[in-house]
């Protein structure tokens, strides 16, 4: 029961039957409009608090995640981008959360998240025996998640920033010699994919574009390019 009168200005003010009174304003997020409270012994130690927190809402400086913690902040972003991305992409992403960050930070409060958790986890990962490349697509989809986080106005800052991720070793390529490729064509005579095998060793093609040949890629009558 509001026993108060709204103030030009303030947002809403009452007292409530224990004396105590009370201020309340809205913060909008993509995430939906929320209520937030504002509380003090007298009415004008209130109305400053509420003009000063209506004055950082304006401004773009309220950030409230409240209670939601990191685990469901991705299931409703995985949500959110299910239909802005390829279906291998979002696939992917989808993978990382469920595989990696939600049982490992799940339960982390999406504000609470710092960087020293996030080097920990990739470095746990790498113990675990997951390649740099995995790892670093983790960051990537945490990377990508938190800054969305910051979009909606749930975190001030992106800590997925202050990370580094791990750098992939470049391995030098080591061609088969001539022996090596006898002994692999012998050894595939009669494999369904011997002629892949062939065409890979004769033309050095990569697997992508090998995988990615189709049957109008082919002229027999006018042979190979010269």
């Amino acid at each position: 029961m509001s026993n108060g009168r709204r103030g030009r200005g303030e947002g809403s003010i009452y007292r409530r039957k224990d004396g105590r009174w009370v201020g309340q304003y809205d913060l909008p997020t993509d995430l939906g409009k929320k209520t937030k409270y504002i509380y003090g012994k007298t009415r004008k130690e209130v109305a400053a608090k509420l003009t000063k927190a209506m004055a950082d809402r304006d401004a773009g400086m309220v950030f409230d995640a409240g209670s939601l913690k990191l685990g469901d902040y991705l299931d409703r972003w995985l949500d959110s981008i299910r239909d802005t991305l390829r279906r291998r992409t979002w696939t992917r992403h989808e993978e990382v959360v469920r595989l990696h960050l939600k049982p490992s930070l799940g339960n982390t409060k999406l504000d609470r998240v710092s960087a020293l958790q996030l080097q920990s986890l990739y470095h746990s990962k790498l113990d675990s025996g997951l390649s740099p490349r995995t790892v670093q697509i983790i960051h990537a989809t945490l990377y990508k998640a938190l800054k969305q986080a910051v979009r909606w106005l749930l975190v001030p800052r992106n800590v997925a920033d202050s990370v580094d991720p791990p750098k992939a070793l470049k391995r030098e390529m080591k061609p088969l010699d001539e022996g090596q490729v006898k002994r692999l064509l012998k050894a595939v005579q009669g494999d369904t994919l011997e002629t892949l095998y062939v065409l890979a060793i004769t033309t050095g093609m990569r697997s992508g574009e090998l995988l990615g040949l189709r049957w109008e890629d082919i002229d027999l009558q006018a042979g190979p390019s010269r």
